[in-house]
């Protein structure tokens, strides 16, 4: 799977499947009890209750989770926290989700039924929230979009609608990621198996289907693109973050700094990390611009894998051509 989604993990942390350091939460998806979390996420047989009517539904607990871990990252976030956002007492949340390694799996699944507008890498995202059949007839047009962008003959024909598809995605993903930031401190290589995720990775590999690559180079190229993705919002998140975590600004913190550099900087010894750093300090005002460097790098990850899908056809046949010639 990409890495925008990736049975059952030991305890470690605070939380099951959960490490902390430095107040730096890790979160391990996949981690909880693997029939009720499926049971939660594709909507199974509700478990007889006792008593009134719930008053609340797995969605609006998810989403209450969700808005806490927007502004308080996953420290911030506990059943009993939800609870009181939820105005009910701890013990009664646990009879709808048994705990937050469940809660985490909802909360992933949730926001990948929410489909982020196509941004700049700087803007933050507008939502526009979707169920998984949406997700689906999405899907289903971008795969009808992509018909003519089939390799023939050693030739990419149509790459402009592979890109336009690959590019539409990449920027819906780094929008998410921007939006809820919490993604980033999820380590998912044991992925939520629930029907948003699945229909996003169905639709990321759909925008790659009937380009002649093998299904392993289709999820491989798919999760290229999502370890890109991954890293320049991680970057940018981090850039967004900084000064709140230290309380300094970029400039303050470049002020700070700049005059002790001075004393011990030997231009003649790094001659061209001084030209350029003299350049883009002044460009970006800042040590980096993660905006720009994702809008640069993206256009150059898709080039590659342009490449990628003009060379191969051809340097299969030449293996052909060489293995039937006589030797």
């Amino acid at each position: 799977m990409s890495a925008a989604a990736r049975p059952i993990g030991r305890r470690t942390g605070r939380f099951r499947g959960g490490r902390e350091n430095d107040g730096v939460t890790t979160e391990y998806s996949g981690t909880g009890d693997p029939k009720r979390s499926m049971e939660l996420l594709w909507g199974g047989p509700e478990r007889p209750r006792r008593g009134p009517k719930p008053r609340l539904t797995v969605a609006q607990i998810a989403r209450a989770a969700i808005e806490i871990a927007d502004a308080e990252g996953l420290t911030g976030l506990s059943m009993r926290r939800v609870a009181d956002q939820l105005g009910v007492t701890a013990m009664s949340l646990y009879t709808y989700v048994p705990g937050k390694a469940e809660l985490l799996d909802l909360m992933l699944d949730t926001v990948y039924g929410e489909e982020p507008e196509p941004t700049t890498a700087g803007a933050r995202a507008t939502d526009r929230r979707t169920t998984a059949g949406e997700t689906a007839a999405e899907e289903t047009r971008a795969t009808e979009a992509g018909a003519g962008g089939r390799a023939s003959g050693g030739k990419v024909t149509g790459a402009e609608d592979w890109r336009t598809r690959l590019e539409r995605l990449a920027r819906q993903n780094y929008a998410r990621y921007r939006r809820h930031p919490w993604l980033l401190q999820v380590a998912t290589s044991r992925p939520v198996l629930g029907p948003n995720l699945m229909a996003r990775w169905n639709q990321e590999l759909a925008a790659v289907d009937g380009l002649g690559l093998t299904e392993i180079e289709m999820d491989l190229v798919v999760t290229l693109l999502g370890d890109y993705v991954h890293g320049a919002a991680r970057a940018a998140v981090e850039a967004d973050q900084a000064e709140q975590r230290t309380g300094m600004t970029d400039e303050q913190w470049w002020y700070a700094y700049a005059p002790l550099l001075e004393q011990v900087f030997d231009v003649a010894r790094f001659p061209v990390a001084a030209r350029v750093g003299e350049v883009a300090g002044a460009e970006y005002r800042a040590a980096t611009d993660p905006a720009r460097s994702f809008e640069f790098g993206l256009p150059r990850v898709l080039d590659g894998i342009e490449a990628f899908l003009r060379t191969r056809p051809a340097t299969e046949e030449a293996a052909r051509d060489a293995a039937e010639s006589p030797s």
